[in-house]
């Protein structure tokens, strides 16, 4: 396992900094907690960025003037030359089994993982794969 510099995106700042520390902790990962969409897209085009871990629903964010969500933001991240290459995992509580494939074409994310999150390991090594370039859905 190498040490990544992931970006977790979550409006829920206890469920973020808990995460964090399993990431830090078992990955020995280094994560980067933010909220508002401009620290969002700043940090992914000035700061040292492996992978975002995005959370979809985002209530209250806004960019440009719209409401947004995390799988707004992803397509955004997704189609802009300096953060295209970066690896997204989607993270919802709320996707039902039939629209995950609809939100990943969507967001145009690299994969989906479900809250709450039990299986750390799967997160680790699906964070690993993607920031190795190996292509990967569903976690």
């Amino acid at each position: 396992m190498c040490a990544w510099h992931v970006l977790l995106v979550d409006d829920d700042q206890t469920l973020a900094k808990g995460t964090a520390k399993l990431i830090q902790r078992l990955g020995k990962h280094d994560v980067t907690i933010v909220d508002e969409p401009a620290d969002i897209v700043r940090h992914c085009r000035s700061q040292p960025t492996d992978i975002v871990l995005m959370d979809v629903n985002l209530p209250g964010a806004e960019w440009e003037g719209q409401t947004v969500s995390g799988a707004d933001l992803a397509s955004f991240l997704k189609t802009h030359p300096e953060t295209a290459h970066l690896p997204i995992i989607l993270v919802t509580a709320y996707a039902m089994l039939n629209e995950r494939q609809a939100l990943l074409e969507q967001s145009q994310a690299d994969a989906l993982c479900v809250k709450p999150i039990t299986d750390y390991q799967a997160l680790l090594k699906l964070i690993d794969r993607l920031c190795l370039g190996e292509i990967e859905d569903e976690a």
